[in-house]
């Protein structure tokens, strides 16, 4: 991958230095997995960062003999940066919802790079701040309407992971549950909201392609009160 491809598909690296790109592609190790596959599991010690070239997957915590989703990242995102940061063990593991391809650069190559170029570093704390946002936004919205709230998820993943098409945005045709998990409402209430939306015209469902089109974007982000 050049630098040039790497900088404009990873927001991460907008602000790095050529030399940093160069470095930092010279240290990534490539990995592909196949859907269902553990990316990382829970409690490993958080030994690299990861990056997303292509794919998506969800990060999960496992309570007795249940997994629940708790985030869903898709292309150009990353994640592993807390574990390495505060050298601890993960609290969560990483399922591939897709076929996923991942670059992952090792925990001691990571902090050499953050200490040799402050504007990665400064725009790592940006990104971090901007999730953290995002989680305070979810925990205000848990008196909301479930049909507000599954609104927000979908704007969101199609905001952050979105590709343009003719049927509008689409994103990954990721599981109810797991939808219904991160969104924090029931599965059956997911199930009939996305019936719903679809019967609007406001999403498209393609089982056959794994895709949700985000057809009336507008019209989504009104009902999730992003207007």
């Amino acid at each position: 991958m050049q630098t040039e491809v790497f900088s404009e598909l990873f927001p991460l690296m907008s602000t790095a230095t050529p030399q940093t790109l160069e470095w930092l592609l010279n240290v990534a190790i490539e990995h592909e997995y196949p859907s269902g596959r553990a990316v990382v599991m829970e409690d490993a010690w958080g030994n690299a960062v990861y990056f997303v070239v292509s794919g998506w997957v969800k990060v999960r915590r496992t309570v007795a003999e249940d997994s629940v989703a708790l985030a869903i990242f898709g292309k150009g995102d990353f994640f592993g940066e807390m574990a390495i940061l505060d050298e601890s063990p993960r609290s969560t593991d990483v399922i591939a919802l897709s076929s996923v391809n991942l670059l992952s650069v090792s925990r001691e190559r990571f902090i050499q790079i953050l200490f040799k170029d402050p504007q990665l570093h400064h725009r790592m704390l940006q990104l971090m701040v901007r999730r953290l946002r995002q989680i305070n936004l979810r925990l205000q919205m848990r008196s909301s309407p479930p049909a507000v709230k599954l609104a927000h998820t979908l704007v969101t993943l199609g905001e952050s992971y979105g590709q343009e098409s003719n049927c509008g945005k689409e994103i990954f045709n990721i599981p109810f549950k797991d939808l219904a998990e991160v969104t924090e409402i029931g599965v059956d209430e997911t199930t009939k909201i996305m019936e719903k939306l679809h019967e609007k015209g406001w999403i498209k469902i393609d089982s056959t392609n794994n895709i949700i089109y985000l057809v009336n974007f507008k019209q989504l982000m009104n009902l999730a009160g992003k207007v």
